[in-house]
């Protein structure tokens, strides 16, 4: 009886061995893609969230400067006429 339980036995350190393997090549694999995909973003210069939304920031508050600075410029020509 111990010859199919020595068998099972390494069948199941084989199996087990084999999946540690299978996890570690499933890792490098998303960590070379993952290195890839960086890689191609940064030569397409993407902004990155924070950029973009610094930027659309200054661009609100420009908008906002613009329309009180035109309101004050309506507001002197109406009094220049009147």
């Amino acid at each position: 009886m111990e010859g199919p339980n020595k068998f099972l036995d390494d069948m199941s350190k084989l199996m087990t061995n084999a999946m540690g393997v299978a996890q570690g090549a499933k890792t490098e694999a998303e960590t070379a893609m993952k290195g890839w995909i960086d890689r191609w973003l940064a030569d397409r210069d993407f902004v990155t969230r924070e950029e973009f939304d610094a930027v659309k920031s200054m661009a609100q508050k420009a908008r906002e400067e613009n329309e009180a600075l035109k309101a004050r410029v309506d507001a002197l020509e109406a009094k220049k006429k009147g």
